[in-house]
């Protein structure tokens, strides 16, 4: 049974927090977090540089340690987990998508979506694959390999291979960050169709207020902790409330739930 069937939270963190360095040098990436990213939704995650946006992508989805406090993906513990549990967690479990697209540059476009089933060693549903395949538009560019594919081209085929595994997560790590705006668009479309199409759950981090305007909900860091959620985005409401944060003064979190 799916996490969206019990209720659960697809991904959530209780008391996160992280430390880098010891001492006076020490640097708090994440003050006592705790969030829950609701599953079959589009959540952006939002924050002046250095407010911990991606250190808390990266703890949530096993990529990274906490110092304390834990974190879930669905049900399970990823504090809990052996190093081969964690892994197979992530390749199962969890889909990633990052600014730089990290495509083998030998393997065709096909062989880069399938590659995580491959490692381990399952094959494609072709229904399942098809549908990927033909929500990213790739249907004619299958048969290339990523140096014969245009930047947008290939951030697409890094979706569909993130999408392969029906993954219950997708983390996106400033997944347009390397696109001009029209090509951004695009991929952000193709993301935000996964939600409401396969109900696929979808954590992105991004600087981008026009790219957090395709979320469900915007959630806002400052300083390592959790100041503000923001439900049905706009990009002017979102770029608003950005400048509130650069200036220094984030506004006290009111939202519940959190």
């Amino acid at each position: 049974m799916s996490t969206a069937q019990l209720g659960a939270p697809a991904a959530r963190a209780v008391n996160a927090t992280k430390t880098y360095g010891e001492g006076d040098t020490a640097v708090i990436a994440l003050d006592d977090v705790s969030i829950d990213l609701h599953p079959g939704r589009f959540t952006a995650i939002m924050g002046p540089s250095g407010s911990g946006k991606s250190t808390l992508m990266h703890c949530l989805a096993g990529l990274d340690s906490l110092t304390s406090g834990q974190v879930f993906i669905g049900g399970a513990d990823l504090g809990g987990l052996s190093d081969a549990e964690l892994t197979l967690l992530r390749r199962e479990r969890v889909g990633f998508v990052f600014q730089a697209f990290n495509l083998l540059p030998t393997l065709n476009a096909e062989e880069n979506i399938v590659l995580p089933l491959r490692l381990g060693g399952g094959r494609p549903d072709r229904a399942w694959f098809d549908i990927v395949v033909d929500t990213v538009g790739l249907r004619d560019r299958l048969g290339h390999r990523p140096s014969e594919l245009s930047g947008g081209q290939q951030q697409r085929v890094a979706v569909a291979r993130a999408l392969i595994s029906r993954p219950e997560v997708l983390f996106a790590d400033e997944p347009t960050g390397n696109l001009d705006s029209r090509t951004g668009a695009e991929v952000l479309a193709f993301l935000r169709r996964a939600t409401d199409e396969f109900g696929q759950s979808i954590v992105m981090v991004t600087h981008d207020a026009a790219a957090a305007s395709y979320a469900d909900e915007v959630v806002f860091l400052a300083d390592g902790r959790v100041v503000d959620r923001m439900g049905s985005p706009t990009a002017a409401a979102v770029l608003d409330r950005m400048r509130t944060l650069d200036s220094g003064a984030p506004r006290p979190l009111l939202t519940a739930g959190v």
